[in-house]
């Protein structure tokens, strides 16, 4: 194997130079943009990663050096600065050896000391799967990207090569780390603009994720160059000499698909390998703006452009930086072709990305561009790891943000927000502000009012309407399509319910402190501590919402906090016969069951759920049954004598089979003044259909002044309360 490693972007097929690449090759390299003392530096740091690293191998038999030397290589063909050299030369001696990060810093200052740290796994902590330890490690990853943004650079150049040196790990790891590859690290170059990296990191992990696939789909790639030659040859010459004669100079050459991207296509657009290779794909790189314009009107007159595919990322790029114009035009023989104009700035920009920002620093705007984009996303990921719970959440939540097929919106004020596709009005709030989101209330879409989950398109101009008191839907999760949103309503949620829960485990520990004759106020502060010491809790706050969320019960804990727990729990349950009181606006803790859909006037009783905190039944319900035998997980209730919400109820109906009892019913139901939530319909023996409606209702007596009229239509056999 070859130590002579392909330039980033190239093909990354296996080496076949007998040759190494050796420390005196890289220094050699990076002569030509660094200084005698930032060289030498890089070579201490090769003798110190090659010392700490000694007697180890890679699984190629090489000595394990080789490795850092790789990547530091590929840093250099960035153009970063030295000391992201330094730490990619040792950015495994944290993790593989007994080095720390200390003497790291000693030797060569904080700045290496934390890059190197950054891209170093955790490895003295112990997770609970595979699944979260992966998940802890990209978080930690992604955490240290928002402080230096050089850690991705490192980490996605460490990738590459360990995807070009893959052959060696038995099947199943090739696959795990062709899975991880595709899903998060050939995104994150993307998402980064880095599209040479991208396009290898996709190619390596395709081919060994999928062998026999990638096997096939290149042979039949390489088999439809052949055919392809000459056409493509025509349309760059007759594109060449209508530049030629607009005085336009411009450098033209056609571009392949990466095969990965062709799968890609194959797959979610079921398209044909035929229907896929059926299109020409032309790069023109012409000398500023202007020309790109002027070349795009030179093509347009050439061949006739297809409607509705025009696409100006000039005008407003994409979020990655990413500027170019699109076209596509009707070619020779109805075959389609795929043209981007760009300027040579935009063309480098577009294949290193952010890592154009240390190539081409020098007045490059577009580079910056690039890095200030990039750093709005990083903002974006450091709030939702402040939103949310878990690594493996934070993940799936990033994730959610590293695959954004652009929609351009914007706000009354003519700012543009990019957005993912699929992206809703809630989404779109959220972009704006969390707190935006969090009190969003409704939406104008183009001055229209929308729902807030509608799919927003490109153009479109979006005013959100905010009301104060208001606060995220649970609903929102299901169709929001930003990591952002989504992390910041869950955040919200878990506030709120923590506060709610805190007000319901007062009441149930109060409740239950008063049929021992004692109150939260009489619990001695040395009692309480002793207790909350023995639960593992924080404070009292903890210990309510504990109880609250149903986690545990109200009679234990105030048995603890009496120093009565010798006494058998059927001895202090509800032996005052005590009751809470609900009203159906409690919140989030407070649910009412779906199986039998109490409503004020039932006789109702609750049961403590782990996590859900108080689920409200009728009395009568048969899921009740089996649970009043488990003492302490039912509460006894009571309506409000003014309760403050509307309520679900099922109703079953039985009509006649004619055309517009559903209508009658439907207005007898909203004069009312209950919406229908939800309706069934189940067709009985052709000349009767059966009705279930979910209505909404203040109480039994709304309800049955319902069920009356209805009763009274002609069509309407029966009516009944559905029981559950």
């Amino acid at each position: 194997m070859s130590s002579a490693l392909p330039a980033v972007g190239a093909v990354a097929e296996p080496s076949t130079d007998s040759t190494r690449f050796l420390i005196s090759d890289l220094c050699a390299e990076l002569e030509a943009y660094l200084g005698p003392g930032q060289i030498h530096e890089i070579y201490r740091a090769y003798l110190f990663g090659a010392e700490a690293h000694e007697g180890q191998t890679r699984k190629t038999g090489e000595p394990y050096i080789y490795h850092p030397l790789a990547v530091a290589r590929t840093m250099g063909e960035m153009r970063v600065d030295h000391k992201a050299i330094v730490a990619a030369i040792l950015h495994d001696v944290m993790e593989d050896t007994q080095t720390s990060k200390e003497r790291i810093r000693t030797e060569f200052g904080e700045e290496v000391a934390d890059l190197v740290d950054g891209v170093s796994k955790l490895t003295h902590l112990s997770f609970s799967s595979k699944a979260e330890a992966q998940a802890e490690n990209f978080r930690k990853m992604m955490l240290a990207i928002t402080q230096d943004i050089r850690v991705i650079l490192i980490k996605l150049a460490d990738r590459l090569h360990n995807m070009r040196t893959l052959g060696v790990m038995r099947p199943d790891k090739r696959r795990r780390i062709a899975a991880e590859t595709l899903e998060i690290y050939a995104p994150i170059a993307q998402r980064l603009g880095m599209n040479r990296v991208r396009r290898e990191l996709e190619r390596l992990g395709f081919a060994a994720m999928y062998p026999h696939r990638f096997a096939v789909l290149e042979e039949a790639v390489q088999r439809a160059r052949g055919h392809r030659r000459e056409p493509m040859q025509k349309i760059e010459a007759s594109i060449t000499q209508r530049m030629e004669s607009a005085g336009i100079e411009a450098r033209i050459f056609g571009r392949e698909k990466g095969l990965y991207s062709i799968y890609q296509k194959m797959r979610e657009k079921r398209h044909s390998f035929r229907e896929v290779m059926d299109v020409f794909a032309v790069r023109i790189v012409v000398a500023d703006v202007d020309g790109c314009y002027r070349a795009l009107g030179v093509v347009h007159n050439l061949y006739k452009p297809v409607p509705g595919r025009f696409k100006d990322y000039i005008a407003i790029p994409k979020s990655n930086g990413y500027q170019s114009l699109h076209t596509v035009l009707f070619g020779p023989h109805g075959s389609p072709i795929e043209v981007q104009i760009r300027s040579g700035e935009m063309d480098r920009v577009a294949q290193s990305g952010i890592a154009a920002h240390w190539q081409y620093k020098a007045g490059d705007d577009l580079a910056m561009t690039a890095q200030t984009r990039a750093r709005e996303w990083l903002k974006d990921v450091l709030e939702i790891q402040d939103n949310v719970g878990s690594s493996i959440e934070f993940l799936e939540n990033v994730k959610v943000d590293l695959f954004p097929e652009e929609v351009y919106t914007f706000t009354p004020a003519g700012e543009i927000m990019v957005l993912p596709r699929g992206a809703t009005p809630v989404d779109f709030a959220y972009a704006v502000h969390s707190d935006v989101g969090n009190h969003c209330v409704a939406a104008k879409v183009d001055r229209q009012l929308a729902p807030l989950s509608a799919r927003l398109q490109s153009g479109q101009t979006v005013e959100i309407v905010t009301a104060k008191g208001a606060r995220p839907n649970p609903a929102w999760l299901s169709f929001v399509a930003t990591g952002k949103a989504r992390s910041s309503i869950r955040h919200c949620l878990k506030s709120l319910q923590a506060d709610e829960a805190m007000v319901l485990g007062r009441r149930l520990l109060e409740r239950a402190l008063g049929t021992l004759g004692q109150s939260l106020g009489q619990v001695s502060p040395a009692r309480m501590n002793e207790v909350l010491d023995a639960l593992k809790l924080a404070d009292v706050d903890a210990l309510l919402v504990d109880i609250g969320l149903g986690n545990r019960m109200a009679t234990l804990v105030a048995r603890q906090l009496v120093d009565q727990e010798s006494l058998p729990a059927e001895d202090v349950c509800d032996s005052t016969g005590a009751v809470l009181a609900v009203k159906g606006t409690e919140g989030l803790v407070v649910n009412y069951g779906r199986c039998c859909r109490p409503i004020p006037g039932d006789p109702i009783i609750g049961l403590l759920s782990a996590g859900r905190g108080l689920v409200v039944h009728r009395e009568n319900c048969r899921n009740v049954a089996e649970q009043r035998e488990r003492a302490g997980r039912t509460v006894a209730l009571e309506w409000s004598n003014e309760p403050g919400a509307e309520f679900a109820v099922s109703v079953r109906a039985q009509t006649a089979n004619r055309r517009g009892a559903l209508a009658e019913m439907a207005a007898v139901i909203a004069d009312h003044g209950s919406n229908i939530e939800h309706i069934s319909f189940n067709e009985g023996d052709g000349h009767t259909t059966a009705m279930t409606f979910t209505l909404t209702v203040h109480d039994r007596r709304h309800l049955a002044q319902i069920m009356r009229s209805l009763r009274r239509l002609n069509d309407v056999l029966r009516v009944q309360r559905n029981k559950g």
